[in-house]
């Protein structure tokens, strides 16, 4: 008994040492010796503090900077969006290092090689999450390599330009319906305030819910919700480094993120039965992003057979609705829309020159495809609002392997931050007035209005380039044709407050209270 005893003694302490020398390794001799590796290369940057990085003090600056709003038609929102990065490239320079827990995060400024490290296919990848992010959203985004580039060919069908001509009835009538609602809110002489963030937002979810499944935002509403709730759930973790297996403690948190993710998983899977269902008894597939995803896997299965390239399961099906989803709750369109009506308020002369266009195009009739393609101020004014406030406010990659860029060789475990926001905000490559609204920068084009291409990406770029731009941008151009075509809008003094500030995406933190008035 006692050799037993003396076994299990020595198995534990064994067990403990191990945990405890990959701990010191995860937390301190890693970090360290990658911080001497960038060191040594000319690299500058913050100091590593053991375990947390620069989350604690991140945490402190956001909390420091949200507390002071921007004055009206401030445009100049990095520091108080990013106040890290800010403070580490001011100090360190376009190349510095700052730290994501014992991770070291290098921000890259120069477009060129944050081309390079977009167009590189393989070569550098998305970081890995922490396991609470598949009770997020999975899918297209997060996935790597033939398993990625799979799901991408199967996904690629529903967002042709063609597939989309055949939604635009989806678009307006989402459209229509909210004009109606404003309509009946806003008295017939004089003006009404309205917080239109929240209203754009609900325009965006109802257009998902019926181009991706066929059904009002009503019938979604659950799905809406759902998903809201698990977005701050996520958040919160987010904040903080992740600790290896607390997600199997039982604490009231992780509880309710499980029963978040099941409801939302039998919802979900429920829609995707019908929709077989119907297939099976010889109904076409809708031309909904649904109907569209299944016909795709289905002659993706049909031509693979029974190898392991065959189409997707239907647990990756669901995934891939709750990413269609995922884009109705923090949307570019919705976004979009937001920024482009507070900066139209703010700039009446550029509201009156696209309401023009606009009527000119299209009078008083629902938006066509065609009439779309010839909007060229209204194009150059959602481009630059794209600029100044991109939705997604930095991408990350990471490297597996050793990589060289830019004369630097980054070792295995660098993460690469690409901060869209610096980009588009740099004098360098945008001249002396970067920081200022001017669509008229956009008059000839994307590739003439910086100074460099690729100083300009707020889909991102090179082959994982968001699949839903198309669908974007249409969907904003019909949304914001509309709104010009029944109302005028200017900032409500009294209750609008300029405070960008980023939850997963760049949003109005206290709203955008504007004042409408009929046409």
């Amino acid at each position: 008994m006692e050799l037993v005893m003396g076994v299990v003694w020595a198995a534990a302490v064994v067990m403990l040492v191990a945990w405890a020398w990959r701990t010191l390794d995860w937390v301190w001799r890693t970090p360290m010796r990658l911080d001497r590796e960038l060191r040594r290369q000319g690299l500058r940057g913050n100091q590593y503090r053991v375990f947390h990085g620069d989350l604690k003090e991140n945490a402190r600056l956001s909390k420091e900077a949200e507390s002071r709003p921007l004055p009206l038609h401030c445009h100049d929102i990095a520091p108080r969006v990013l106040p890290l990065f800010h403070n580490a490239i001011k100090d360190h320079g376009k190349i510095s290092i700052t730290w994501l827990g014992p991770c070291p995060r290098v921000t890259l400024t120069e477009p060129e090689l944050v081309k390079e490290v977009l167009n590189k296919f393989g070569h550098f990848v998305k970081p890995s999450t922490t396991p609470f992010a598949k009770f997020l959203v999975q899918g297209l985004v997060y996935y790597e390599g033939e398993h990625w580039a799979k799901h991408r060919r199967i996904l690629n069908p529903a967002f042709h330009l063609e597939k989309l001509k055949l939604m635009l009835p989806a678009f307006s009538t989402s459209c229509s319906e909210l004009i109606r609602r404003w309509e009946k809110m806003i008295p017939d002489e004089g003006s009404q305030e309205l917080n239109v963030f929240p209203e754009l937002q609900g325009l965006t979810k109802d257009v998902i819910s019926r181009t991706a499944f066929s059904s009002s935002y009503e019938e979604g509403r659950r799905i809406f919700e759902l998903l809201k709730e698990q977005i701050q759930l996520y958040i919160q973790v987010y904040k903080t480094v992740y600790i290896p297996g607390y997600r199997f403690l039982p604490t009231p948190m992780n509880k309710r993120r499980s029963q978040v993710y099941n409801e939302m998983k039998r919802i979900l899977k429920g829609m995707i039965g019908e929709e077989r269902k119907g297939h099976k008894n010889g109904e076409s597939c809708k031309d909904d992003l649904l109907g569209l995803l299944l016909d795709s896997n289905m002659k993706e299965g049909e031509e693979h057979g029974k190898s392991q390239n065959k189409g997707m399961s239907t647990e990756e099906v669901i995934e891939e609705c709750k990413l269609f989803y995922f884009a109705g709750q923090e949307t570019t369109p919705s976004l979009l829309l937001t920024w482009t009506m507070i900066l139209l308020s703010m700039y009446p002369n550029w509201q009156t020159k696209a309401r023009e266009e606009v009527l000119k195009v299209f009078g008083k009739n629902t938006p066509d495809m065609e009439g779309l393609s010839h909007l060229k101020i209204v194009t150059m004014i959602l481009y630059e609002v794209l600029r100044l406030y991109p939705p997604v406010v930095f991408i990350t990659r990471k490297t597996y392997k050793a990589m060289e860029l830019g004369g630097i060789t980054y070792p295995p475990g660098v993460i690469f931050s690409l901060p869209l926001l610096f980009i588009h905000h740099d004098p360098t490559f945008w001249g002396e007035d970067a920081k200022e609204f001017n669509p008229e920068r956009f008059s000839e084009g994307i590739s003439k209005a910086s100074k460099v291409p690729a100083a300009f990406f707020p889909f991102g770029g090179g082959p994982r380039i968001c699949i839903g731009q198309n669908f974007a941008l249409i969907e904003a151009k019909i949304g914001i044709c509309m709104i010009l075509q029944h109302f005028s809008f200017v900032l409500s003094l009294l209750s609008y407050i300029h405070a960008p500030h980023t939850v997963i995406t760049l949003q109005p933190e206290h709203g955008a209270q504007l004042m409408l008035q009929k046409l």
